[in-house]
């Protein structure tokens, strides 16, 4: 059991408007980096009988990937175990299309980021920090990826993806909600106090408000994700639904959350390079 939420933990290990454009600059590797880590994946995962992996570009339904697993039960359906987010987005499409760059080469500074324009009301820079971390805090303009996980196993929310297993139950189907959000300087945007709300609903444990206005999701079959997969595959199966459009967030509210909550989440995590190889992805039916 603490093996497995060991290995689940990686996926979910943004830079400080402190941080000089300097040594903004000097963290960014080549594309040579994120080309072999790449190649360090396909062969990795190359004739090994890996299932699909996440995250993924969300405008292509392209995959080749054969192995097939049932599709996990509505989120409604299941129990929420845990709430956690990333600095960028981790998928790529709809309104967040657009590439934040390669980053330090382990999660940092790269993914994609919201690909519309904000009002320089909404960028207005913040005065403290929030939700600072070693690699920096998030700050107005940000964008993050924030993931809702559920399992079919009897748990309840708490810290780190092993809240969603259990000794009972050590392969529960996993299901993440995903919403991608904008940080914005506007107290009249959404709470992310509201967002993250918790309650009970027909016995299961669930997020009360997860935005139901950002767009159809898409719906895939995929992994779990975070930097530490980068070059490695996830043995996870995890039923994926994004959203496409994202949501405007008052980000003092972002740094509230991250003072206290029920899953010790404090900082950004890291983002896994975008799968490209459709080997990895699995077809995604409409």
């Amino acid at each position: 059991m603490k093996q497995l939420a060991c290995l689940l933990s990686m996926t979910a290990v943004v830079l400080s408007p402190s941080v000089t454009a300097e040594s903004r600059r000097s963290d960014v590797v080549d594309d040579a980096v994120i080309t072999e880590q790449r190649l360090n994946l396909k062969k990795n995962t190359q004739s090994k009988g890996f299932g699909p992996q996440s995250p993924r570009n969300i405008d292509s339904l392209l995959g080749n990937n054969q192995i097939v697993f049932a599709a996990a039960p509505a989120y409604n359906e299941m129990h929420l175990c845990n709430i956690h987010f990333h600095k960028s987005a981790e998928h790529a499409g709809g309104q967040y299309a657009k590439y934040a760059g390669n980053g330090d080469g382990n999660g940092y500074q790269t993914g994609y980021v919201y690909s519309g324009k904000l009002t320089q009301g909404e960028i207005l820079t913040v005065s403290r920090e929030i939700c600072p971390g070693k690699h920096g805090s998030l700050q107005s303009g940000d964008t993050i990826e924030v993931h809702y996980v559920h399992s079919s196993a009897q748990v309840k929310p708490g810290p780190t993806l092993g809240a969603c297993l259990s000794d009972s139950i050590k392969n529960p189907q996993l299901r993440v909600e995903a919403q991608v959000v904008v940080l914005v300087n506007d107290s009249s945007a959404m709470n992310f106090m509201v967002l993250t709300k918790l309650g009970q609903k027909n016995t299961f444990y669930q997020a009360l408000n997860i935005p139901d206005n950002t767009g159809t999701p898409i719906v895939y079959s995929g992994s779990t994700t975070g930097p530490g997969y980068n070059e490695v595959g996830s043995p996870f199966q995890v039923t994926w639904s994004v959203r496409p459009n994202v949501a405007k967030v008052n980000i003092e509210t972002v740094g509230k959350w991250c003072e206290e909550n029920v899953f010790n989440e404090n900082h950004a995590h890291g983002v896994r390079n975008l799968v490209m190889n459709t080997d990895l992805l699995s077809p995604i039916e409409q």
